[in-house]
């Protein structure tokens, strides 16, 4: 899983750092698992824009991924592994022995081949789910589920994983990919490994046309925009922005923390930026 440069027959190729694909053995997805994706271009259901710099981009089919990995003592044989372009992680196409065919987010070190199993009896091996409860202290894990039986919430995207550090009193500390500690229920069910396609933070896109097929829309510096479109626009030749840094409306833009108060805060035990306090 390792990026590649290219031959510089163009300035935009010349900069450009691609994945490779070595791991992939597939590039038609398992059609029945698939949906139609419907685009919204950072659209409410009133039509406004709600996430600004989206539209476009090039037409995908959603992968239906198994997020809950409900069939226990069933094992399962990875079929492939394809791309998904929803997602920056790898998916394989499992096939269990009863026929049913699922997707699944695809660890590093699963081959084409390879036995994977569901529930508190699996191996520790990486694809394999099952509670908490069940894995040893120290696991390396992803896929991880907040609410028991609501199916995988967080550590899902390429190269990501969390570490399980403690078991107390029903609930299990993970620290994860952000340094946050946090507590989550012991039968919460969650998958053993680190995600695959780890180069992906190694990519670069080389020219804007890619980050347009990604879609992706340009984005406009509020320096260069005139005072009434932006707080930072306006002021001869190049201003600097003066005072702290605002959106557009007007709104503090660096380190205003934005966290609603949750229920859930409580079973966060430590965050990063409480660490840097101190």
């Amino acid at each position: 899983m390792a990026v590649q440069n290219f031959r510089p027959t163009s300035p935009g190729r010349r900069g450009a750092i691609g994945h490779s694909f070595d791991e992939i053995t597939t590039d038609r997805p398992y059609k029945p698992l698939t949906e139609r994706l419907q685009k919204h271009a950072g659209r409410n259901n009133q039509g406004k824009i709600t996430v600004r710099h989206r539209g476009g981009g090039h037409k995908r089919l959603y992968r239906v991924i198994d997020w809950k990995r409900t069939k226990t003592g069933i094992p399962a044989r990875v079929e492939t592994v394809e791309y998904d372009p929803n997602r920056t992680a790898r998916i394989a196409l499992v096939c269990y022995e009863d026929g049913i065919r699922r997707y699944i987010l695809a660890p590093v070190g699963l081959r084409v081949g390879d036995l994977l199993r569901n529930g508190p009896g699996s191996e520790i091996r990486p694809g394999n789910a099952m509670p908490l409860s069940a894995m040893p202290i120290g696991t390396v894990i992803h896929n991880i589920e907040l609410h028991p039986g609501r199916g995988g919430q967080i550590v899902r995207a390429a190269g990501t994983s969390a570490q399980l550090m403690a078991k107390d009193a029903g609930f299990a500390t993970v620290r994860l990919p952000s340094g946050e500690l946090r507590k989550v229920h012991v039968t919460c069910t969650a998958c053993i490994g680190q995600l695959g396609n780890v180069d992906h933070k190694n990519v670069k896109l080389g020219k804007a046309g890619r980050s347009r097929w990604l879609g992706r829309r340009p984005s406009v510096r509020g320096s260069a925009m005139n005072p009434t479109d932006h707080p930072h626009g306006g002021g001869e030749g190049k201003a600097p922005v003066g005072g702290h840094p605002k959106t557009p409306w007007g709104k503090p833009a660096l380190g205003l923390r934005t966290r609603r108060r949750k229920a859930s805060d409580r079973l966060i035990i430590s965050r990063p930026r409480d660490r840097r306090r101190r």
